[in-house]
């Protein structure tokens, strides 16, 4: 359980760094273009990385990783922060952060349809609560005017749909070397962005405009993704995705003294309604008889109850990594949709 629930720590801290890059983003965007910003975020958050020593125990990422983290890359890092960007120059920065909302309901829609993840019945009603204290907080911006921002609106939404994508790919990747894995999919994210801008002809205006962007994705990017991957080692990319909704109502918070959104009485309501949901998530607990199937993967682990097995060598002190087989196993605990409990209810 305290796994769990730093877990959820880190999922919070993951969702707060992010949800303030919106507003921030929509300070910097009349100086640098969609596509230029989006790169040098990118390029902020895996540059921020690049002088943090990699753990030796951490399994490494391989060849049969490539095609997830190809995915992942295109979808989450090249194609849905220019979509975003680009729709916060249609709409206001509280309204922008408010539609982000739309990435949770995404993210475990896509994590139980097509990637075998579950919520027990509380967990179901603690993802309600978020998503619903989202639409809360977002029937607010829902009255300032979208309808005339209607393509800025589809583009923030498609940007949604490409991180729950991202999301659930990541999850696949989420037992590996989480430092590796940032660098190589911001440090590719950012130079694709960046050879796009230099094909459409934007640019940034300024080299504290560049510096700003650089010291936000270090941040809202490389610092975010490294608490969200650690995140979904423990609590699956559903639960996860539940609690990435809180992203919306900080960078909505942080878009009323920065840039002059004004609150209601629904935006306050709404962030106790997903405080509530935050609350039960952290709470539940979905424990049955279930059967491992057997499996074959490298990831950081210790001897547990799931780790038996012995080795060819003298194993390393724990915890440590290295290519393992899981043999059959049947028992009853606390557990969550992760590498390990991928079973049918």
């Amino acid at each position: 359980m305290a796994d769990r629930h730093g877990g959820v720590l880190f999922g919070l801290g993951s969702a707060i760094l992010f949800g303030l890059g919106a507003p921030v983003s929509k300070l910097l965007l009349p100086d640098a273009g969609p596509l230029p910003l989006a790169g040098l975020l990118y390029l902020g958050g895996g540059t921020a990385f690049l002088f943090v020593r990699r753990s030796r125990t951490e399994a490494p990422l391989s060849k049969a990783d490539a095609p997830i983290l190809a995915g992942a890359v295109l979808a989450g890092a090249a194609l849905a922060p220019p979509l975003m960007l680009w729709g916060l120059t249609r709409v206001s920065g509280l309204t922008g952060s408010l539609l982000l909302n739309l990435e949770a309901p995404f993210t475990m829609a896509l994590a139980m349809a097509v990637f075998g993840e579950h919520l027990s019945m509380k967990e179901g009603v603690a993802a309600a609560l978020i998503v619903a204290g989202g639409a809360i907080v977002g029937a607010h911006g829902s009255q300032g005017g979208l309808a005339g921002a209607a393509l800025g609106v589809l583009a923030i939404a498609a940007a949604c749909l490409c991180w729950a994508i991202d999301n659930n790919f990541n999850a696949r990747l989420s037992m590996k070397d989480p430092v590796q894995l940032l660098r190589i999919k911001m440090l590719c994210a950012g130079a694709l962005n960046l050879a796009a801008a230099a094909i459409f002809g934007q640019r940034v205006h300024g080299a504290r405009v560049g510096v700003e962007a650089l010291l936000l994705g270090s941040l809202s990017y490389g610092m975010s993704f490294y608490l969200y991957t650690r995140a979904q080692r423990v609590l699956g990319a559903a639960r996860q995705g539940a609690l990435f909704a809180v992203a919306p109502f900080a960078g909505a918070a942080v878009a009323i003294p920065l840039l002059g959104d004004r609150a209601s009485f629904t935006d306050v309501a709404g962030a106790a309604v997903m405080a509530a949901g935050v609350l039960v998530l952290a709470r539940a607990r979905h424990a049955h008889l279930h059967t491992h199937a057997e499996v074959t993967h490298d990831h950081l682990h210790v001897h547990d109850a799931h780790h038996q097995h012995a080795h060819e060598a003298v194993a390393e002190p724990e915890p440590h990594s290295h290519l393992h087989t899981h043999g059959p196993l049947t028992h009853e605990h606390p557990h969550v949709s992760d590498a390990h409990h991928k079973h049918r209810h």
